[in-house]
C-alpha cells in the first residue's frame, strides 16, 4: 500500500524535480507545475500527452486547462496527501515530454 510522505521526504523529493511547487495543505496538498503555450491546440496536445503518461503510470493528475495554459497537479487521494507515486509521475512526465538534450 502507498503511504503518505513526511514533510522532510516531500521537501527532499521536490528538490529533485525542477519547476514543481508545493500547493495547498492538509488533504488538498499537491505538487503542481504550469506550462504556457502560444495557442489552444498546443495546450490541448500537451494535456493529451499528460493523459497518456498518466495512464502509463496508473496515477492520474488534476489538469487545469485554459486557452494557453495547462497546470498539472499530482496528489494521492488514498493517503490524503503526497506519496512517492506523485513524484514518480511528475518525473516520468518531465522525462518523457522534456528529455535532456544530448551533448555532441
Amino acid at each position: 500500500m502507498t503511504a503518505a510522505l513526511k514533510p522532510t521526504q516531500i521537501v527532499a523529493a521536490l528538490s529533485g524535480i525542477s519547476g514543481w511547487v508545493l500547493s495547498g495543505d492538509g488533504p488538498e496538498i499537491c505538487i503542481e507545475k504550469s506550462w504556457q503555450f502560444p495557442a489552444f491546440q498546443e495546450t490541448m496536445a500537451f494535456a493529451n500527452a499528460v493523459a497518456w503518461i498518466a495512464a502509463q503510470q496508473n496515477h492520474h493528475p488534476e489538469l487545469v486547462i485554459t486557452y494557453t495554459r495547462c497546470t498539472v497537479r499530482w496528489q494521492t487521494h488514498d493517503v490524503k496527501g503526497l506519496s512517492a507515486l506523485d513524484f514518480e509521475a511528475a518525473q516520468a512526465l518531465e522525462k518523457q515530454l522534456f528529455p535532456a538534450k544530448e551533448q555532441p
